[in-house]
């Protein structure tokens, strides 16, 4: 049995960073271990549920509750936050942690100070991934084309000037592409089904554990209605979901199927007034218990965050992937190509096209079969117990 030790987990206030996380972290405190969670104070009670304490700092990201366009529209919009935001925890961090170092730093892919936090502790640092991670050929194949116009501008060149002299200045020696894109050990929270080029991750630094899925019946429960012979589920996430044009087209798109029943998720910026004619077969909600739905849903319409995704794939369920922003396109390709969604981009998300699609998906016994051999893959990736594991042999290691 492995000697209780303290862990500090690192993240930001996002649903799609937190929650991959929470299962794991639930199971190591069940196994005896001290887990402080740093997070801001949106999120605190989330965490606190888990058993974990959680450790609050104030953040400068925009939340979960901002409308999505205070990310901006560019790259460089997209990550200079991430950047400023680290700068400005970095001291609340060190403050909150004084006398109490932990014996081990777990961190969100998008948590800059906690690998600089265990560098200054020299303690080990694990990244717990909730989306696809690099590949053997990533920076040739993606990062350099992608960076390629950015780095000629005068703004790219300050902002990476800014990142290194910070890097530095806490004592790290690696260009911020390899110190947040290639973590020293690395255990993904995704089915490996939904990682591009599989075969070429390095597995001695990132393990597949697959979906960490626990009890969410504090989420809430969802019943079917009666005479609801097919049930579809829309959500576009928590972030990008001010979308009332794409709204309007799901119900049109399934307001004159017969037997059909949908749920329309809209987030906070969108109310059933903005959708027009809404009739008996639609229920719109600001907020849904998503995987008690996937569980009877016939078929999913999301945007491919690699949350949503995995539960599509976890409780068997066609998709009609329709991506919003970074890492939701290439996973909207992923579940194409494994053969159970279809990649409808936004644009082209009319109520003809969404009809289409569906009843396409729902009558295939082709998707059906995938679907089950997929979730009987998964099953095999050992999840929260296998993560939890993982994170209890790095543990030892250290100790030995």
């Amino acid at each position: 049995m492995t000697t209780p030790a303290h862990i500090a987990m690192f993240s930001i206030a996002a649903h799609g960073h937190v929650n991959p996380s929470l299962e794991v972290i639930r199971e190591l405190v069940a196994r005896g271990h001290r887990v402080t969670y740093a997070i801001p104070a949106l999120f605190a009670d989330k965490v606190a549920a888990t058993g974990a304490e959680a450790r609050t700092w104030h953040s400068t990201l925009p939340t979960p509750d901002d409308d999505p366009s205070a990310w901006g529209t560019t790259l460089l919009d997209n990550v200079e936050p991430f950047l400023r935001d680290a700068i400005q925890a970095l001291p609340q961090l060190i403050k909150a942690y004084e006398g109490d170092e932990p014996d081990l730093v777990l961190h969100d892919i998008t948590a800059y100070p906690a690998r600089v936090l265990a560098h200054r502790w020299g303690v080990p640092a694990i990244s717990l991934s909730p989306n696809l991670v690099a590949w053997q050929g990533y920076e040739e194949e993606v990062a350099e084309p992608m960076w390629a116009e950015p780095k000629k501008t005068e703004r790219g060149r300050a902002y990476f000037a800014r990142f290194q002299a910070w890097l530095e200045e806490n004592g790290i020696t690696e260009h911020p592409h390899q110190f947040y894109g290639h973590p020293d050990r690395s255990i993904v929270l995704i089915p490996k089904v939904l990682q591009p080029n599989a075969d070429r991750v390095d597995e001695s630094v990132y393990t597949f554990v697959g979906a960490c899925q626990g009890d969410r019946t504090t989420e809430g429960d969802w019943e079917r209605p009666a005479g609801a012979e097919k049930v579809v589920l829309v959500s576009l996430g928590s972030s990008f979901t001010n979308q009332p044009g794409f709204y309007r087209q799901c119900v049109e798109a399934f307001r004159d199927l017969p037997g059909w029943h949908l749920v329309l998720q809209v987030g906070k910026h969108v109310t059933a007034a903005d959708l027009g004619d809404v009739p008996a077969n639609v229920e719109v909600r600001s907020w849904v218990p998503q995987l008690a739905i996937l569980k009877q849903a016939d078929l999913f319409v999301t945007h491919a965050g690699a949350g949503g995704s995995q539960e599509g794939l976890a409780t068997g369920t066609p998709m009609i992937a329709v991506p919003q922003a970074v890492d939701q396109f290439g996973n909207a390709d992923m579940l194409q190509a494994l053969g159970v969604a279809r990649h409808i981009p936004t644009e082209e998300a009319t109520a003809e096209t969404l009809r289409t699609a569906a009843l396409a998906l729902v009558d295939d016994p082709e998707v059906a079969r995938r679907l089950k051999e997929i979730q009987a893959g998964m099953a095999e990736e050992g999840g929260t117990r296998r993560a939890a594991d993982l994170i209890e042999a790095e543990l030892a290691a250290r100790r030995a």
